[in-house]
């Protein structure tokens, strides 16, 4: 479907939003409990053009972040088997949702082999035998929704976020953008969401200034769908489920269009 564009779209306490599968030049996004504090995210008028399928579920709530825990990296093992047994190297880059995502690239006039998708690269680490870096509960879950899942996800520390409002566009010449773990990284031509200080999160990674710590205790999650594959509700289902188990989620707000 196209852009609705001017459309505000208010979430909801633990729910899922009603208008499921729309997309919208705008969402207003209200932390749980704390109506005073909303984040907006608006979606540049070019990029909605160039991506008029895309889809986005956001996930807000507060969490308690811990060091890695046993019993996830038990479903994360298992994951990584199902996707070792499912795929070889060469047909990762088939699966619905990365290939949707590699297509966005393309269009935007970056190399997706050069610069991979997340889910992809996490695919691959699997495949060739190398497994998932272990760094922190949240972020573990996180990787395993998108192994999952095959949709690029953004995760980060909420109060590190600059302002109300993230923009989703496209990255410029020069522009800086420190990458989690890999130093500067050329986001010329990344989709890009940016907060008042800049970008924060691509689907290639996310920036070092908003990521998710030990410390994390609000968390605000972006399921990018660039194309359907697991369907969008029962990925921020799963993802909720697993917030719920391994970081006591609580206050849980949940929008997807």
């Amino acid at each position: 479907t196209g852009a609705q564009y001017g459309r505000n779209i208010p979430a909801c306490n633990d729910n899922i939003i009603s208008n499921k599968f729309k997309t919208a030049s705008e969402i207003s996004f209200f932390y749980p409990k704390e109506r005073k504090r909303m984040k907006t995210i608006r979606i540049e008028n070019n990029f909605a053009r160039v991506c008029p399928g895309l889809k986005i579920g956001i996930i807000g709530a507060q969490v308690t972040n811990a060091e890695t825990d046993p019993r996830l990296w038990e479903q994360i093992d298992d994951e990584a088997s199902r996707i070792a047994a499912a795929y070889k190297i060469d047909e990762i880059n088939k699966r619905p949702a990365i290939q949707a995502t590699r297509k966005a690239y393309r269009s935007f006039g970056k190399d997706p082999n050069r610069y991979r998708v997340s889910s992809e690269a996490l695919c691959r680490r699997i495949i060739r035998g190398l497994g998932i870096y272990r760094i922190d509960t949240l972020v573990d879950l996180i990787n395993l929704v998108s192994v999952r899942s095959g949709y690029s996800i953004g995760a980060f520390d909420a109060d590190r976020i600059e302002g109300d409002t993230l923009v989703l566009g496209v990255g410029k010449e020069g522009e800086i953008f420190r990458s989690i773990g890999r130093g500067v990284l050329n986001i010329e031509g990344l989709p890009v969401y940016r907060d008042d200080k800049g970008g924060i999160g691509t689907p290639t990674s996310d920036e070092e200034r908003t990521k998710i710590t030990l410390d994390t205790k609000n968390l605000f999650v972006i399921i990018n769908a660039y194309g359907e594959e697991m369907p969008l509700d029962e990925t921020i289902a799963f993802t909720t489920g697993l917030l719920r188990q391994y970081a006591s989620a609580e206050n849980l707000s949940l929008i997807h269009i």
